[in-house]
């Protein structure tokens, strides 16, 4: 099968984040295992999903592992000119949800495994593909514990994400977070005989405004941009109807640090301020909804030098989309993105790969097996 035709195989499985994955990892693991390479399916705790691990060569020596996510995000949008989950081509473009993000960079790897087969490999090519990443890079710590197990320590990771093939050494990290809470409704007229919840998340809502404009002074980093860590409130839901005292109010929040900042530590002001709401008998509730590191590889990093002789074009210094990588740094193992699309087509209706790109990388990796067997 060539990576069209994989790919048209992987966007027909509905994989969206959140839900049960065991056709699209059960069918990605008995295509591998007919390559020749060592399956291992890693089922999470949610019961339902798993990761896979996939080893071409010694799996006893420094190798590389190729990473990507197997599930999507929702295509429910009305714009969809076809069916998301059904492959449709137009010129040289491939249309379907995750064509992009990142099934894409799946189908690639997954086609260049025959070549891995025939290669005598000194070095392992590894296949590691997650679930859950769209939910804050739920899946892959279950994956990245149980590497120990599974292979000798690698010499470096390359995250697939679509980055027009251009490698990427740096992103900022990102925590997130639900806020709600309880107070006790009641007719408007009256509110001395109840508790507006509403009127009580404002003062969370001006110490998370009060934070971010803080953020705004520094440190700084300026390869990002901005060149700063940031927080904001992205969504506000609360009360029933204009004249009913509200008795619940719900905010969610996101910190995105610059590198050497503990993305969860931004928002430790305002869970500060929900903690001290609760001294108070209000009824709270905090509930971390993702959280993972950022992503800083130096420019000499061996990992660096390599993906530039791959590519053929000079790193990019940093994005500003998160994604695996820095989970894998931060368990010792060097990491960049490097994978084929342009991640403005993400999450979008109509959202496509072109048949160049996935040639183009699969080329890259398997040059990259090559410099294993080397």
């Amino acid at each position: 099968m060539n990576a069209i035709e994989i790919l048209e195989r992987l966007v027909a499985f509905p994989s969206v984040v959140g839900t049960a994955n065991g056709d699209i990892a059960g069918w990605i693991a008995d295509y591998l295992e007919s390559q020749g390479a060592k399956v291992s399916l890693l089922p999470g705790p949610e019961g339902d999903r798993a990761n896979l691990f996939a080893t071409f060569g010694p799996a006893d020596r420094a190798g590389y592992i190729l990473s990507g996510h197997m599930d999507v995000v929702p295509a429910g949008e009305p714009e969809w000119s076809s069916d998301p989950f059904r492959l449709r081509t137009e010129n040289d473009r491939l249309y379907g949800r995750g064509t992009t993000d990142m099934k894409g960079f799946l189908a690639t790897v997954l086609a260049a495994a025959p070549a891995f087969s025939r290669m005598a490999l000194e070095r392992p090519v590894h296949i590691a593909f997650s679930y859950d990443e769209e939910a804050g890079c739920r899946g892959v710590p279950h994956l990245i514990a149980s590497l120990p197990q599974l292979c000798a320590p690698p010499a470096g990771a390359i995250i697939g994400e679509p980055s027009n093939m251009r490698a990427v050494r740096a992103h900022k990290g990102k925590a997130a977070a639900r806020i709600t809470l309880r107070g006790r409704s009641g007719h408007s007229s009256r509110p001395d005989q109840g508790i507006n919840a509403i009127h009580l998340m404002t003062g969370i809502m001006a110490k998370a405004v009060e934070t971010a404009d803080t953020l705004t002074r520094g440190p700084f980093e300026a390869t990002f941009e901005p060149p700063y860590s940031s927080l904001q409130i992205g969504t506000v839901k609360g009360g029933q109807a204009i004249n009913i005292i509200p008795d619940h109010c719900a905010i969610e929040l996101e910190a995105r640090a610059i590198s050497g900042v503990s993305p969860l530590a931004l928002l430790e002001p305002v869970q500060s301020a929900v903690e001290a709401l609760a001294g108070k008998g209000v009824d709270i509730e905090w509930t971390p909804m993702s959280a993972y590191p950022a992503l800083s590889l130096p420019a000499e990093a061996p990992l660096a030098l390599l993906l530039e002789q791959l590519t053929g074009t000079p790193n990019l210094a940093a994005v500003s989309y998160g994604t695996e990588a820095g989970l894998f740094q931060a368990a010792g193992i060097d990491a960049i993105i490097c994978g084929p699309g342009d991640i403005g087509r993400a999450h979008k209706p109509d959202e496509f790969i072109t048949a160049g790109e996935l040639a183009a990388c699969q080329s890259m990796l398997e040059t990259l097996g090559r410099r294993c067997a080397a």
